[in-house]
């Protein structure tokens, strides 16, 4: 009886141990690594960039809008050839021709731009189209931002729908958006599932906390960005700046956001937004750092 009850223990322990889930250590989050396509060697082909992707560790790239045809097609072979797909596009016309300008002519050339960013989407296979939604200015109000925004994205949702690419509207420095509970509300005023939140970790945290944004949110997130934020100290102003930096060398709590990340549920794409020169070291050093975080270390 002691022989069969020590052989059971032993055997409970060995499938214990087998189980990640069960250990001590935080679960990795169900995330795919995805990386911009600018920070890839941009004087390299499209195909050497998408596969430095790959060899660096990530499994996707979110690609800026083509300038011309024959651009958008080459993306799409570098993808097909090197096996990495695109996830996401980044819509380039979105700050210099606001959605919210009071000028119909620059409004035009917007909803122009996202019009090819979402077939361009649709061509590359990818899922979601990043969109600023606004910028208020001293010539533009929120109210006026708000309503003038969401007028133009309500007419892009047919089109969204039919190409099946989601209309991701993203929090930046645009003085726009600047609690989580009114992204929620900017994004339910909707009732679409074809307009939904591109959540940037970094750009919250002068006011406020990521992960306090990550569970107000919830569902409503279809993809991440993520980078980090530092207030360091410039030695000739004498005084802290704020200053981008890579990830985990800053002041962003990353293990609170692992676990509400673990909370919601999240299981997409999340895009590492930093700059550099697509070297392969300094890809490997952001890969791995990636992986920390979603491993929650």
């Amino acid at each position: 009886m002691k022989h069969l009850m020590n052989r059971r223990d032993l055997l409970v322990m060995s499938a214990l141990a087998a189980v990640p889930t069960l250990s001590f250590g935080a679960t990795r989050l169900p995330i795919k690594k995805g990386v911009l396509l600018s920070m890839l060697s941009p004087k390299s082909t499209f195909k050497d960039r998408f596969q430095l992707a790959k060899d660096t560790g990530f499994d996707a790239i979110e690609a800026g809008t083509a300038k011309t045809v024959e651009e958008a097609a080459e993306i799409r072979k570098a993808s097909e050839q090197t096996g990495v797909r695109i996830h996401s596009v980044m819509n380039m016309s979105h700050w210099q021709y606001p959605l919210s300008s009071a000028d119909r002519s620059v409004v035009d050339k917007s909803v122009q731009g996202m019009t090819t960013s979402m077939e361009q989407a649709s061509m590359w296979g990818a899922e979601t189209v990043l969109l600023v939604p606004a910028v208020v200015n001293a010539q533009t109000s929120y109210a006026d931002a708000w309503q003038r925004s969401q007028t133009e994205i309500r007419k892009m949702i047919p089109m969204a729908e039919k190409l099946k690419v989601i209309i991701a509207v993203e929090e930046v420095w645009n003085k726009f958006l600047l609690s989580p509970l009114e992204f929620a509300r900017y994004i339910d005023d909707f009732q679409s599932p074809w307009v939904r939140a591109y959540f940037d970790v970094g750009n919250v945290v002068l006011y406020g906390y990521p992960q306090d944004w990550i569970r107000t949110l919830g569902k409503r997130i279809v993809r991440l960005h993520l980078k980090d934020f530092t207030f360091r100290r410039d030695a000739n102003l004498k005084k802290n700046v704020a200053d981008w930096v890579n990830l985990r060398d800053g002041e962003i709590d990353w293990k609170a956001i692992h676990t509400a990340l673990k909370d919601i549920g999240y299981s997409g794409f999340a895009t590492v937004e930093l700059g550099g020169d697509g070297e392969a070291a300094y890809l490997k050093d952001v890969s791995s750092r990636f992986d920390l975080i979603l491993n929650g270390e």
